[in-house]
């Protein structure tokens, strides 16, 4: 039924009690006068300034952009890939015309992200994944973890001050344990239909002959002031003038293809066992400036998780839906429910409009508040009253809603879910950096929702055998506790997983139990934003998946009110303004991918600020 534990009987009751009872579950109505920014014939984005206050400092994106690139919306009747690169995109349609699953496709896809979006995912890196066959579904957490060696004043100086944030990047204090090979090996295990080794050839061919540097990494590399210090991948990136490589150059990776081939004989073994294992251990724990305590115990020992799915109930365009995401130590979920949830108790509002912009905004602020003292690593913090549900219940977002008035709050506090006192400390907010989003459907009716990362652009900026180490344990506070002692939730601690952004989605018919769309995109903690205005656009506005990623962002990290940088008119900035909302204009490279089906077609859209594309048949 697509519907984890919860039951399609128990949704439609749950349903029948809350029309009953007069309880809005999450949904809006479909509406229209739909107002924004450039349409798809606009060849390139606006270059409105980014601008601030001195009261706080400008929102930078995860990953810069490079550019707006019209897309047309992909249409197909058997399978599908979204993902962030064509030749990604090519491999897991080959996978998918041989036959094989979606979790066979997503692996192929992601061998060949390592190679061709260094920046943003690989093998060195972590993934969350969901996966569903029709009747069930699974999130695979493949989340990096803290090493044995940590201790909670990782990022702290001796005086007690916190690391400057790139120094603690580009550091071997940085680096998590990578899960992302085990968990998509678990996965296949369990749901592949094709050899593993046949899944990773696509990757090594590349590797050994090729590919054009786009232009966006280009961009990325022209950006970066860190890569350069890293010798080895300084020699791969940049050329005989420490200058970038430029756009079209074929840049090849023999290193990388000899890894593959080992991780097409061995598997996830390949980096936890063995000399590769023994040489990202090397490269940490030697850092120049700032080690790490990664051992080869800790690659060893790593575990991926096979967790039960975050799914509430959502009523939109006067259907019910059943939303499904990653659970903690993804706050995605919780924030999009909590986001929706919010709104659906609050009266409609025309989407864009200067009422529904202002209540997103303050929704956003309450959810952003929740997630900053409640959501860790499940191992190692409770629930709210012992069940992250309890951040949903339609009681609490009735309350949480009650907050939001004609103007802004001064200060968006953190609610008591369940009565739960406030134990736990507020995690002032940090940057999260870049990802990769794909989302992939079979022939067989099964489908994969999977955003992987290794943290910031480039990780580490340490490169090991042809591929880059994450910078996952930035993801973690750096301070442990809060100005009145209480400790924050996502503090550092060994074994920890730290608390994502990421949210890949699957939405379903809850009465049928019928797939509708699988979704997902990068973007740090605005993350959250991107997917949860798509699933408006797309299930509650009746907007189609292409045009939903073309939409102008908006949201709040719990602070100011962020928009997207050129994409909407003065007379936006000024009412959000006159409602007391501190407006910052920045960009907001997001990198969405969606597919949805539409009168038994597959309908796909790939973000026009990134290089995704849709491929199938």
């Amino acid at each position: 039924m697509g519907l984890s534990n919860i039951t399609r009987s128990n949704i439609t009751r749950a349903w029948q009690h809350h029309v009953r009872h007069g309880v809005v579950l999450m949904g809006l109505v479909i509406a229209s006068g739909w107002l924004t920014g450039p349409s798809a014939a606009d060849s390139a984005v606006p270059t409105t300034p980014v601008t601030a206050s001195a009261s706080a400092p400008v929102f930078l994106p995860p990953e810069a952009g490079s550019g707006w690139t019209p897309k047309p919306l992909w249409q197909g009747s058997r399978h599908a890939v979204a993902a962030a690169h064509p030749l990604a995109a090519e491999a897991g349609d080959a996978v998918l015309a041989e036959g094989g699953s979606a979790v066979d496709a997503a692996i192929a896809v992601q061998m060949v992200l390592t190679l061709v979006e260094p920046q943003s995912s690989g093998i060195g890196g972590g993934a969350f994944l969901l996966f569903t066959n029709g009747q069930q579904t699974w999130a695979y957490d493949g989340r990096e973890t803290a090493p044995a060696g940590v201790n909670e004043r990782l990022f702290l100086q001796d005086d007690g001050q916190s690391l400057p944030f790139a120094d603690a990047v580009a550091s071997g204090l940085s680096v998590g344990v990578p899960g992302v090979l085990p968990m998509l090996e678990l996965a296949h295990q369990r749901h592949g239909r094709l050899p593993w080794s046949r899944l990773i050839e696509p990757a090594i061919a590349l590797s050994e002959q090729g590919f054009e540097v786009t232009p966006r990494l280009h961009t990325l590399l022209q950006n970066d002031p860190h890569l350069r210090r890293d010798p080895v991948a300084s020699a791969y990136f940049l050329d005989g003038q420490g200058q970038p490589w430029p756009v079209g150059h074929r840049l090849r990776n023999p290193a990388l293809a000899d890894t593959l081939r080992c991780v097409a004989a061995e598997g996830a073994r390949c980096l936890t066992h063995g000399p590769i294992a023994e040489a990202i251990v090397d490269r940490v724990r030697h850092h120049p400036q700032r080690p790490g305590t990664l051992s080869l115990a800790d690659l060893a020992s790593y575990q991926p998780v096979v967790r039960e799915p975050l799914c509430h109930p959502w009523a939109a365009a006067q259907r019910l839906l059943n939303i499904c995401g990653f659970p903690p130590p993804s706050s995605g979920a919780l924030a999009i429910g909590q986001l929706l949830g919010t709104l659906a108790h609050l009266p409609q509002a025309t989407p864009f409009s200067d009422d529904e912009l202002h209540r997103y905004v303050e929704a956003s602020r309450l959810a952003f508040a929740d997630r900053a003292r409640y959501v860790a690593d499940p191992a190692f913090v409770n629930a709210p009253g012992g069940d992250w549900v309890a951040l949903l219940a339609p009681a609490y977002l009735r309350e949480r809603a009650r907050l939001i008035g004609h103007t802004a709050m001064p200060q968006a506090p953190a609610g008591e879910p369940a009565g739960t006192p406030l134990a736990w400390g507020l995690m002032p907010e940090q940057p999260e950096r870049g990802t990769s989003h794909l989302s992939i459907v079979d022939t067989h009716g099964h489908a994969v929702a999977m955003t992987t990362t290794i943290e910031s652009a480039f990780g580490a900026r340490m490169m090991v055998h042809g591929f880059l180490l994450n910078n996952q344990l930035t993801d973690f506070s750096f301070q442990p506790a809060d100005a009145q002692g209480r400790p924050i939730a996502n503090r550092v601690e060994p074994g920890k997983r730290p608390r994502s952004s990421m949210s890949p989605t699957l939405v379903f018919d809850a009465t049928t139990g019928e797939l509708l769309a699988s979704l997902g995109s990068p973007g740090g903690a605005l993350i959250i934003h991107y997917t949860a205005r798509a699933l408006l656009a797309t299930q509650a506005w009746g907007h189609d998946p292409q045009t939903a990623t073309e939409q102008p962002h908006i949201g709040s990290l719990g602070g100011p009110a962020l928009i997207e940088a050129g994409r909407f008119p003065a007379a936006t900035r000024a009412a959000l303004q006159a409602r007391g909302h501190d407006v910052r204009e920045t960009p907001m490279t997001s990198g969405l991918h969606i597919l949805q089906r539409h009168h038994g077609l597959w309908l796909g859209g790939a973000d026009p600020r990134r290089e995704g594309v849709v491929r199938g048949e």
